[in-house]
Parts: C-alpha cells; structure tokens; sequence
C-alpha cells in the first residue's frame, strides 16, 4: 500500500465531503477512518491495523509530531493544498486504556467573503471592534470559527502589530506574529501573555478559550485595552455569557470587557457552504449579562426564515438549524 496516495486520497474525500473531522480509531484488529460532516459521523475506510498505525505515523510526521510516542497525548498541524486551495489540517493523538493509539484529524477551511450568507454581519463585527475589548466567537467543531476571528484580525488590523497565542496555531499568516502553547518547553499560555503585554500588540487573538486560565488572560487583556478575539464552544450567542461565567468570570467584568458575542454555523447551500451569524452587542448584550436566565440569539430565527424563503437554504436545512 502506498501511504502518501491513500492519505491523499481520504483526506481530499473528506474534503470533498465538506467533513470538519477525520477520526483513525483502532477496533478489534482493524483501523477504522471516519468523518464527521453536517449529517454526522459516517464510516469512510477501513483498514487492517497495521496499515492503519503506517496511515497515523505518515500524518504524525508530516505534523512534526513524536512518532515514537503513542501513548501520551500530542498536538500538531500542518497545512494541505488542493485544487488552488488552502486547508489548514489540526492534528490530536492519544493513546486508549489498551494501548492503542487513536488520531483525530480536524480540517479548517477558508471562509471567503462571499461565503458568508449575510456580510453585513461581517461589516457589522468589523465596525464594533473600534470599540476595542474582547470579541468572542462561539460554535461547535467546524463552524468556521478561527478563520472569522483571523478575518477580522485582518480586516481590522491593518498598519497594526497583530499577535496571536494558540495552543496550536491552526491557519498560518504571516502578517501576524504567531505564538504557540509548548507545555514540554514550559511555554504556557500565561508565559505568552506576559511576552504579548511586552510586544505591545495593538490585537490579541486568544485561540480557543477552554479552562479558567484561558478566560481570565483574555479578559485582562481585553480590560488592559486591547482589542482580544477569542473563540470558545457554546451552544448559542447568549449562552456565550454563560460560558464564560462558568470559567470564573463574573458579570462586573464581562460587562467592562465584552464588546460583542457571537455565534455561527456553516450551512450547505445548493452550490457548496456559507457562514450565518447571530451577534450580541450593545444594549442586547448588557442587558442579557444582567440577567439570571438567559435565552439563545437574537436574530437567528429570522435570518435563517429569510434564507429559506430567499431559496438559499433547504427546507430540511431549516428545519436542522433552527436550534442553533
């Protein structure tokens, strides 16, 4: 078997698939290749082990990662060209309570401008940055969300010193000054803020905001004046708040430091996939800090009624996404 061919051929499949995940998962004495598109996780190939453990070493490597390790956890990423285009591959590897090692392969895509639904959306984020302070972008696995925090960084940031800290860095610009978390290095998060402070970055981009650590630095960036775009999982624009609440933060200072949430999804359209957004700002967002219980967007039934009627959207596409 030739490796390089058949992981060019599972990872341009999953492409063409529009897959946001590729999971190598050992079973029995079989590798088995699945992907996780918009109608979930689906079986993609099959491979014996052996071919399978050749198949995770090839992506292993070409992601700078240890390959004599496959136990521990590691991290890498790599980029990917096809068809004149750029993919952004973001690799995890673990090994399970057996010894068998796993890989899961997420695939970031380009979000173009004319693949947002809405771009005054876009317009709209850009303009509320003059505001300076934190910008969070939330959504699941493969919405789109590092690509629209780096396309605002870039829209906005223009003739400014643009620094980013991420744990990987997932899609490579070399306008900005890119950071990365090395745990084996003792490069942390807090390490990089204090050397991002010392670089004096007129925009701070603080990947994926997972643990209290993480949310508390991206705050106190954001209070200290920055201008901060952070991403974070949460189900919908309101329950953004929520999240970072549950992080440690309480609601004097999201009301200090919030500039905007939002939240987004990629949606299949006849021709391929584009970007909707719901955004809380202003008003809508202090009030909705204030408050106990909290509801989920606040535009996103409409403006995913105006898709459907427009023609851009499916009915069954409607009817998935009306939750988010």
């Amino acid at each position: 078997m030739r490796i390089k061919e058949t992981v060019t051929c599972l990872i341009e499949e999953a492409i063409a698939n529009h897959a946001s995940d590729m999971f190598f998962l050992v079973r029995g004495q079989e590798m088995l290749v699945n992907s996780r598109t918009i109608t979930g996780i689906n079986e993609q190939a099959k491979f014996t082990l052996n071919e399978g453990k050749e198949i995770i070493n090839y992506l292993k490597y070409g992601a700078q990662m240890d390959i004599a390790e496959h136990r521990r956890p590691q991290v890498g990423a790599l980029t990917y060209d096809y068809q004149d285009e750029k993919y952004y591959l973001r690799l995890s590897s673990v090994g399970d309570f057996a010894g068998c090692e796993s890989l899961v392969l997420r695939i970031i895509y380009q979000v173009q401008a004319g693949q947002y639904f809405l771009p005054e959306q876009i317009e709209q984020l850009k303009s509320l940055t003059k505001r300076r302070g934190l910008v969070v972008t939330s959504g699941p696995t493969g919405s789109g969300k590092t690509t629209t925090m780096y396309k605002l960084a870039q829209a906005v940031g223009q003739k400014q010193m643009v620094m980013t800290i991420e744990d990987p860095v997932e899609i490579h610009q070399p306008a900005f000054l890119q950071t990365q978390v090395n745990d084996e290095a003792e490069i942390s998060y807090a390490r990089l803020l204090e050397a991002a402070l010392r670089h004096r970055p007129d925009i701070l981009i603080i990947g994926e905001i997972r643990n209290a650590q993480t949310a508390r630095l991206a705050v106190d960036a954001a209070l200290s004046g920055h201008l901060v775009f952070a991403t974070v999982h949460a189900k919908s624009t309101l329950q953004t708040i929520s999240r970072l609440e549950s992080l440690q933060i309480n609601q004097n200072e999201l009301s200090n430091c919030l500039t905007a949430v939002s939240y987004q999804r990629l949606l299949p359209t006849k021709t391929g996939f584009s970007c909707l957004l719901d955004i809380a700002s202003g008003q809508v967002l202090q009030d909705s800090i204030r408050q106990r219980q909290r509801g989920n967007f606040v535009s996103w039934a409409d403006n995913l009624m105006k898709l459907k009627q427009r023609g851009e959207i499916s009915t069954p596409i409607y009817e998935q996404f009306q939750e988010g």
